[in-house]
């Protein structure tokens, strides 16, 4: 007999109803996840949602180019496989990961079944509580004179001037002395990443002939405007990406080479990137390790690590979040994106967060094969679902401006006018901010406002006086209380 896999399931779905209502009085969505094997399941969340007290079943479904793929099925209605007219998911929405199996002496039991439906309108409500929670705090604000008495009616205005969460884009050497690229990135972005220039390729593309000046033009401008930058990246496994003089070498001639590579890029840029990209695609191409040995990643880390203990280091991957069609790169081995699925990305990022390490989406656009107006809606979809997950600690698109256009996406046109995907950002970075708030204080002499992460300056004015003071919004439950004395 073969070995048994017992899975605890989850499937999360969404569906079309009537144009949106004013309120919601149905399940808020769990985030509860796992990684570990277990000796007994959990509980089914949502109490097995419409799968309460029953037995579902797994069968087997044949697809067009004949592929077998499981299916989950109850005595309430048909197999939930595939998209229909209800936009219901795949069968990979599940959290447990579901996929088809090759080995034919595997047995599947299903354990803690949940099959919880959300409308549209549902699933952005569940986001906004999300935003509310982990990127948004109570402030109440206290006026009062030098002998402590509180001052009713006093103005109070509240100006958010930066934030928290990094929200960013890739640039490219084409900004280096643009002024108009630099003021239309700079007017929205908190974080970038070159998008080409720190490759080794680029930097050392004729071995021994390290040239650095493009992306310390680059870096000149990131300082300059207090945004924060990401490495990217020391290597790349696929040797597509690899510079030619790299492929042939010998062993012993290959490590000195990457040695080279970590020690010259990390002491020319120590503490100056606040994450590098250590290992790029590596779930999909292991030109290091083929070579190397299969710690060879390992030795990069730690490598990097030593050159510059203050940064972040990651592994950068494709198609982690964005399809389960991919089998090399889904969340158990371990975004470009086609059309978003997001229960599957909520699901993934669910999963992702059990490790307790950063995740940032750090490459999002929307493939070219849709129009300029498919790409912004699809565009929302993925960065909503990003920002209101409390596990992302950062988003960056991948919508360098460069020439002959933009890798799949871009924002604006050659004359920095939007395109549809710039409207989405733009929209969204108001919707995200607090911006200016002014009011009055109340009885109390407290003036409260619910406001996002990040730095502030208050002014508050009482009669003839007048008072400045600055303030920092980081996450947290409790309210956070500013004195201010006039």
């Amino acid at each position: 007999m073969g070995e048994l896999l017992l899975f605890p399931l989850l499937f999360s779905f969404l569906f079309v109803t009537e144009p949106f209502v004013s309120s919601y009085d149905g399940p808020l969505y769990d985030s509860s996840a796992y990684t570990e094997c277990k000796l007994q399941p959990e509980m089914p969340l949502y109490n097995g949602g419409m799968l309460k007290n029953q037995e579902p079943n797994i069968e087997q479904v044949i697809l067009d180019n004949g592929d077998g793929l499981p299916s989950l099925s109850s005595d309430k209605g048909q197999p939930r496989h595939g998209r229909n007219n209800n936009k219901m998911h795949r069968d990979c929405d599940c959290k447990a990961g579901l996929l088809s199996l090759d080995s034919r002496d595997i047995n599947i039991a299903i354990a803690s079944a949940s099959l919880q439906p959300f409308t549209e309108e549902q699933w952005r409500l569940n986001q906004e509580a999300k935003i509310n929670e982990a990127r948004k705090r109570a402030v109440t604000i206290h006026v009062s004179d030098r002998q402590g008495l509180e001052l009713h009616g006093a103005a109070v205005r509240v100006e958010q001037v930066s934030k928290d969460f990094p929200f960013g884009s890739a640039i490219a050497k084409t900004i280096i002395g643009n002024e108009e690229y630099q003021k239309w990135f700079v007017e929205r972005f908190n974080a970038a990443v070159f998008e080409n220039e720190l490759k080794w390729d680029a930097t050392e593309h004729i071995q021994g002939q390290v040239n650095y000046t493009i992306p310390d033009q680059m870096l000149e401008f990131v300082r300059a405007n207090q945004i924060i930058a990401r490495g990217h990246n020391i290597f790349w496994e696929n040797p597509k990406y690899t510079p030619k003089w790299v492929l042939n070498l010998t062993r012993s001639d290959l490590e000195l080479a990457v040695s080279s590579r970590i020690q010259s890029l990390m002491n020319k840029y120590k503490r100056e990137f606040v994450h590098w990209d250590v290992s790029n695609e590596m779930l999909h191409f292991d030109f290091y390790e083929e070579r190397l040995g299969p710690d060879a990643t390992l030795k990069f880390f730690k490598t990097a690590h030593e050159a510059d203990p203050l940064a972040t280091l990651f592994m950068n991957e494709f198609n982690v979040v964005e399809t389960c069609e991919d089998v090399d790169s889904t969340v158990d081995a371990y975004g470009h994106f086609d059309a978003p699925n997001s229960p599957l990305m909520r699901g993934i990022l669910d999963k992702l967060a059990t490790l307790g390490l950063p995740i940032w989406l750090t490459e999002v656009d929307i493939s070219n094969k849709f129009s300029k107006e498919t790409q912004a809606i699809y565009l929302e979809q993925v960065l909503r679902e990003g920002f209101s997950h409390p596990a992302v600690n950062g988003i960056i698109l991948w919508t360098a401006l460069r020439q002959g256009g933009c890798y799949q996406m871009c924002l604006t046109d050659g004359d920095f006018n939007n395109l549809p995907a710039g409207d989405t950002v733009d929209k969204l970075l108001k919707e995200w901010q607090t911006g200016t708030l002014e009011g009055r204080t109340d009885e109390h002499g407290s003036y409260s406002f619910f406001g996002f992460l990040g730095e502030y300056v208050v002014t508050a004015r009482y009669g003839n006086k007048t008072v400045y003071s600055t303030f920092s919004l980081s996450r947290g439950k409790e309210t956070r209380h500013l004195n201010v004395q006039l």
